[in-house]
């Protein structure tokens, strides 16, 4: 194998987890004399998602947040909540903003290579060696953000819940929507007895991303999507013209399955092939930023990468979660009454965010005591023994 073609490091997938990772390589200087590849065959060039969080203060990202709100709306046929978000920001990134930016970034320093191609195997014999579809390299170590081959063959044994959703950018000649407010959900608009809810992040008095997203076993005809858009524009936001700007369209895999049990020690999973997608929410872009600390410390105290990487404790809360969600779906808008209704905004971010203590999770489950999740705890009790 030609020197080249040898890294200390090979980054499979420039998506959100491998250019945050690479980003956190760059920022320190213990990897300055690494040489690291990015390995995809997409130059990501294209604006195809919008990743949301809320954190307290200024963050690290703040020079490409597109939007942010410090004010929640949670709407359902029996409830009407306004939500202050206190200490906390909602905020929103384009996709487009986070790649330029990354790329920008990781091209000012001369260790790091983007290399387009597409990784069709890994061999882990005496030396680790990525077999591309153009070319072959080898390296110390891998952080591959891949789906692993397990999920396909095993996800049958684990809960899986669709997170799949559809939303339109859209346009107004005049001012219609409330720019310091966002819409967290809104389940009166919900398909049948599903758990399915309108997204709403007005960017400006005349133009916002309007989302209808699923959180169901299983996914829908895309005109099902249509219908519920157009209903909530017609009907909610009493639009009769406007432009549709973008669309986006997607599906986040939310479950249960141990995506963390592939990594190896030369090979560390990471992003949605590491189970970084949290399993209740659909979340990623916080919790991608903590992983990529935690592999960062790890590997400058000369422990593994994935060491203690994952926190089982809320993988379990999430199985519960999913399991209620995968055999009583229609359950879940009553879930997330409660949660919002009887929780305090930092509670119920700490817990989401995977910060808080026993004693605080005691009290989220109080929130959501029922003879529902009763079961699904002694069912994911038994899985995770």
């Amino acid at each position: 194998m030609q020197k080249e073609n040898h890294f200390d490091y090979i980054i499979i997938g420039n998506g959100l987890a491998g250019l945050q990772l690479a980003l956190g390589f760059l920022k320190d200087p213990f990897f300055g004399s690494k040489k690291i590849a990015l390995i995809d065959p997409s130059t990501k060039t294209i604006n195809d998602k919008t990743w949301s969080f809320w954190e307290q203060g200024q963050g690290q990202w703040d020079s490409i947040v597109y939007k942010s709100w410090n004010k929640a709306l949670f709407k359902s046929r029996d409830i009407e909540l306004s939500i202050p978000l206190e200490d906390y920001t909602y905020k929103s990134i384009r996709s487009i903003d986070f790649y330029e930016f990354a790329k920008a970034e990781l091209k000012t320093a001369s260790n790091f290579q983007f290399i387009l191609d597409e990784v069709q195997e890994i061999k882990t014999t005496s030396n680790l060696e990525i077999i591309g579809s153009k070319n072959s390299y080898t390296s110390n170590h891998v952080f591959d953000s891949r789906i692993p081959e397990a999920y396909f063959s095993k996800s049958s044994n684990y809960s899986l819940v669709h997170q799949h959703f559809k939303g339109w950018v859209i346009k107004t000649e005049q001012p219609n929507f409330h720019s310091k407010e966002f819409t967290m959900m809104d389940y009166r608009f919900n398909y049948k007895n599903s758990t399915s809810f309108i997204y709403v992040l007005p960017f400006s008095e005349t133009e916002a991303l309007v989302e209808f997203t699923f959180f169901t076993p299983n996914t829908v005809e895309e005109e099902i999507y249509d219908a519920a858009l157009n209903d909530y524009i017609k009907k909610e936001l009493k639009l009769e013209t406007y432009k549709i700007l973008e669309t986006e369209i997607g599906n986040i895999s939310m479950t249960d399955f141990p995506f963390w049990d592939e990594s190896t020690n030369k090979v560390t999973k990471i992003g949605t092939g590491g189970g970084w997608v949290k399993g209740s929410t659909g979340y990623s872009f916080k919790h991608t930023e903590k992983y990529v600390q935690k592999i960062i410390s790890n590997i400058k105290q000369g422990k593994s990468p994935s060491f203690n990487l994952i926190n089982k404790k809320f993988k379990f809360y999430d199985a519960i979660f999913l399991d209620v969600l995968k055999r009583q779906n229609e359950k879940g808008i009553w879930i997330f009454e409660q949660f919002y209704s009887k929780n305090s905004v930092d509670t119920m971010f700490r817990f989401l965010d995977e910060e808080t203590s026993f004693a605080e999770d005691i009290q989220i489950m109080k929130s959501l005591f029922s003879m529902t999740f009763i079961k699904a705890f002694f069912r994911v009790l038994f899985r995770f023994q």
